[in-house]
């Protein structure tokens, strides 16, 4: 007959991460209507050489005014919501909140590079076993 004792088992979780409760503020904050000249010197001034910010965090009222300020231009039936939207080259993010504006993340520039100088040179001896093709 099988046993049908219960068995407990322990799990101990140890969390070294302790949240941040540290309030983030705006980094910009437009009055009534979407100011893109502003938006601009705030992505160019967290831009450097190699490196730029990747997301547009926006709340309701940021987000509201950027869907009014594309539907002005694109006309609002095409801007329905700002999902899968990007908005000079930043990936735009609703959060849940009344108001804010933050760019942030970091997306690198990648240096363009000519193919033919990655290949090695002919029949170069540490990769030649790379570049060979054996039929057995």
């Amino acid at each position: 007959m099988p046993d049908n004792t219960p068995i407990t088992i322990m799990i101990h979780i140890e969390s070294t991460h302790a949240p941040d409760a540290r309030p983030i503020e705006p980094e910009l904050v437009l009055g009534d209507a979407w100011d893109p000249s502003a938006v601009a010197d705030l992505i160019r001034s967290k831009s450097s050489h190699d490196e730029s910010p990747c997301f547009l965090f926006l709340g309701k009222t940021e987000a509201d005014l950027l869907r009014s300020h594309l539907g002005a231009i694109f006309g609002e039936e095409n801007v329905p919501c700002l999902k899968d939207t990007y908005y000079m080259g930043l990936e735009v993010i609703e959060i849940a909140c009344e108001s804010f504006l933050l760019a942030g993340g970091r997306k690198t520039a990648r240096t363009l590079q000519d193919p033919m100088s990655r290949r090695p040179a002919w029949r170069d001896a540490d990769s030649d076993s790379l570049w060979h093709l054996r039929l057995h």
